[in-house]
C-alpha cells in the first residue's frame, strides 16, 4: 500500500486539501512583487547635474546627464560644439549632485543614494545580491526542510521575510539595504520551496497538474498587482513596506498548516503522521476511515518504503545513483536556462520604450494564456514534451527579434512578450516536473538545487547585457540559445504524467534501467547510450 492510497482513504481531494492549498497559495501573490520589485524601487529617472550658480548669479548649463560645463555659458550648447578657436568646451563631472525628474517616481534607491553615472553599476549589483540571497536560501533552507519538515521551514521563512522586508523599507544606507534584501531573498526562496512541497505532497496524483497551474496563475496575478501597486505608490520605501507587512499576517495563520504526512512517515515520526492523517480525515468527512489508521497499520503497509529509507540524505544523493543523477543534470540545465532568459527579459522593462507600468502589466497578463495552454498540454500531452516545446519556442522567438528592425518597436516588444510567456509556461512545467521526478526524502533538496540553478541564471542574466558593447545582437543570441539547448536536454527526462509520486530513491532507480550499446573491438558500429524508463 503506497501513501497515495492512504491519501485517498482520508478523502482524496477534499475540503482540507482545498482550504490548505488556498491558504498556501495566497502569499504567492506577493512573491512576484519581491522578485521584480527593483524594476520600480531601483528605477532610474531622468536626471542631470545640479545647475551651478556662481557668485555673479550666473548659471552653468549642463551638456549631459553626468557632466557639466566648467565655465558659464550664455546659452545651452551641444557638448560636441566647439569654440571659435576650434577647442571643445570644457566639462567636468557632477560635483554638486543631480536633479531628478520626479514626475513618475517620487523616490527610488537611485535618487536617494545618487546611484547614477559612475555609480549606476550599484543598481544591478543590488539585484544580483538579492538573487544571491535567493540562491543561498534554496541551498540552506531546502536542505533544512528535508531534515526538519516543510511546515517548520515555512513558518521560519514567513517570519524572516516579514522582518527583513520591513527592515529594508527603513534601511538607512545602500549597504544595509543590500544586506536586508539578501536576507529577504533567502526567506523568499525557503517560502517558495516549502509551499511547493506542502501543496504537492497533500494533493492526489490526478489533481496535481491543475493545482500547480493554479499557483502559477496566482504568481501571474502578483505581477499584475505589482504594476498597480507601483503606480499608486511612487515612493520606494512605502512600496517596499506594502509588499512586506502582509507576511506577518501569513505568519499568524501558518500555524494551522498540516505537516506533510508523507514526510513524517519517511522521517520515522509515525505517531505524528497518524494524527495528521486523522485530522485530515475529520475535515474531509471521513472520520471513521481515519480512525482505522494506526501506527501499526501505517508501518506494516509501508514497510517496503520504510525499509529502503536512509536516516538522512544530502546533496550528494542527487548524484549518487544513475537515474537520479540523470534527472539532476537535466533539470539543472533546464532551471538555469529558463531563469537566465526569463530575468534577462523581465528585469529590463525601462529599455522597451513604453511605460514601465504598461509593460509590467503586459508581461504579467501574457502569463494567463501561456499557463492555460501549458496546463492543458501537461494534462494531455505530458510534462516532457510540453517543457521541451515551450523552451524551444521561447528561444526561437527571442532570436527572431534580432532580424526585426529597431524602428518596429511594437513588433519587437510583442516578440519579447511571447518569449516571456513561453518561459513562464516552462517555469510552471519544470516546477511540477521536478516535484514529480524526485522521491520524497530528497524532493525538497532536489527542488532546492533546481531553484539554486535558477538563481544562478538570474544572477548571470544581467551580465549578458554587457555583451552588446561588442555586438548589439549578442545578448538576444545568448538569451535565445539557452532555452533552445535546455529544450533539447528536457527530452532526456522520463515522463511523469499520471504517475504516483516516488517515495524512495530505490523506487526511482528500480523503475529506470539503461541499455548500453558500445562497440567491441571487432565491431565498427557507432557507440550509443540509451536511458530508458518504464515511465516513458
Amino acid at each position: 500500500m503506497s501513501f497515495a492510497e492512504f491519501l485517498h482513504q482520508v478523502g482524496g481531494m477534499g475540503r482540507f486539501q482545498i482550504i490548505h492549498t488556498m491558504l498556501l497559495t495566497i502569499p504567492i501573490v506577493l512573491m512576484a512583487s519581491h522578485n521584480l520589485l527593483q524594476n520600480f524601487t531601483a528605477a532610474i529617472p531622468g536626471h542631470h547635474c545640479q545647475v551651478h550658480i556662481n557668485a555673479n548669479n550666473t548659471s552653468y548649463p549642463n551638456p549631459e546627464k553626468c557632466r557639466r560645463f566648467v565655465t558659464a555659458q550664455w546659452q545651452l550648447l551641444d557638448p560636441n560644439v566647439t569654440e571659435p578657436n576650434g577647442t571643445q568646451l570644457d566639462t567636468e563631472p557632477c560635483t554638486e549632485g543631480w536633479t531628478y525628474d520626479r514626475s513618475m517616481f517620487t523616490s527610488t534607491i537611485i535618487t536617494e543614494w545618487d546611484l547614477v553615472c559612475n555609480l549606476q553599476k550599484f543598481q544591478q549589483m543590488a539585484q544580483s545580491i538579492y538573487m544571491a540571497g535567493v540562491l543561498v536560501g534554496a541551498l540552506v533552507l531546502g536542505g533544512l526542510s528535508d531534515r526538519f519538515g516543510r511546515k517548520a521551514m515555512l513558518i521560519w521563512s514567513f517570519l524572516q521575510l516579514a522582518v527583513m522586508g520591513t527592515c529594508t523599507a527603513f534601511a538607512p544606507s545602500y549597504i544595509s539595504y543590500c544586506i536586508f534584501r539578501f536576507l529577504g531573498g533567502m526567506a523568499l526562496s525557503g517560502f517558495g520551496l516549502s509551499t511547493a512541497c506542502l501543496i504537492v505532497e497533500w494533493i492526489p496524483t490526478e489533481f496535481r497538474t491543475i493545482t500547480i497551474a493554479t499557483t502559477g496563475f496566482v504568481y501571474t496575478l502578483g505581477q499584475i498587482l505589482l504594476a498597480g501597486l507601483a503606480y499608486g505608490i511612487p515612493d520606494w520605501r512605502w512600496l517596499q513596506l506594502t509588499v512586506s507587512l502582509p507576511f506577518f499576517f501569513f505568519l499568524i495563520y501558518s500555524w494551522w498548516f498540516a505537516e506533510s504526512a508523507r514526510w513524517l512517515v519517511l522521517a520515522g515520526k509515525d505517531d505524528r503522521a497518524v494524527k495528521v492523517l486523522q485530522r485530515v480525515a475529520r475535515m474531509n468527512g471521513k472520520r471513521e476511515e481515519g480512525e482505522k489508521i494506526t501506527t501499526e497499520i501505517l508501518k506494516s503497509k509501508m514497510q517496503k518504503e520504510l525499509s529502503t529509507v536512509k536516516s538522512s540524505y544530502t546533496i550528494s544523493d542527487l548524484v549518487r545513483t544513475p537515474a537520479i543523477r540523470r534527472i539532476f543534470c537535466c533539470l539543472s540545465i533546464v532551471w538555469f536556462s529558463t531563469s537566465f532568459s526569463y530575468y534577462g527579459l523581465a528585469m529590463d522593462l525601462q529599455n522597451f520604450g513604453v511605460s514601465i507600468y504598461l509593460i509590467q502589466l503586459i508581461f504579467g497578463a501574457v502569463d494567463f494564456p501561456a499557463k492555460v495552454v501549458v496546463t492543458i498540454s501537461m494534462s494531455y500531452i505530458g510534462r516532457r514534451i510540453s517543457l521541451s516545446a515551450f523552451l524551444l519556442l521561447a528561444g526561437l522567438v527571442i532570436i527572431a527579434n534580432i532580424f526585426v528592425p529597431r524602428e518596429l518597436q511594437i513588433v519587437r516588444t510583442s516578440l519579447a512578450v511571447i518569449g516571456k510567456g513561453c518561459l513562464s509556461a516552462a517555469f510552471n512545467c519544470v516546477f511540477l516536473f521536478t516535484t514529480e521526478l524526485y522521491p520524497t526524502p530528497i524532493r525538497q533538496t532536489g527542488l532546492g538545487f533546481g531553484s539554486t540553478m535558477a538563481r544562478v541564471g538570474g544572477i548571470v542574466a544581467p551580465l549578458a547585457k554587457m555583451l552588446d558593447d561588442y555586438f548589439i545582437f549578442l545578448p538576444p543570441v545568448v538569451y535565445g540559445a539557452a532555452p533552445i539547448i535546455s529544450g533539447i536536454v528536457a527530452t532526456l527526462l522520463p515522463e511523469t504524467l499520471n504517475q504516483l509520486l516516488p517515495d524512495t530513491v530505490e523506487e526511482v532507480e528500480s523503475e529506470a534501467f539503461s541499455v548500453v550499446l558500445f562497440p567491441w573491438p571487432q565491431y565498427s558500429g557507432p557507440c550509443r547510450v540509451l536511458s530508458i524508463s518504464r515511465r516513458n
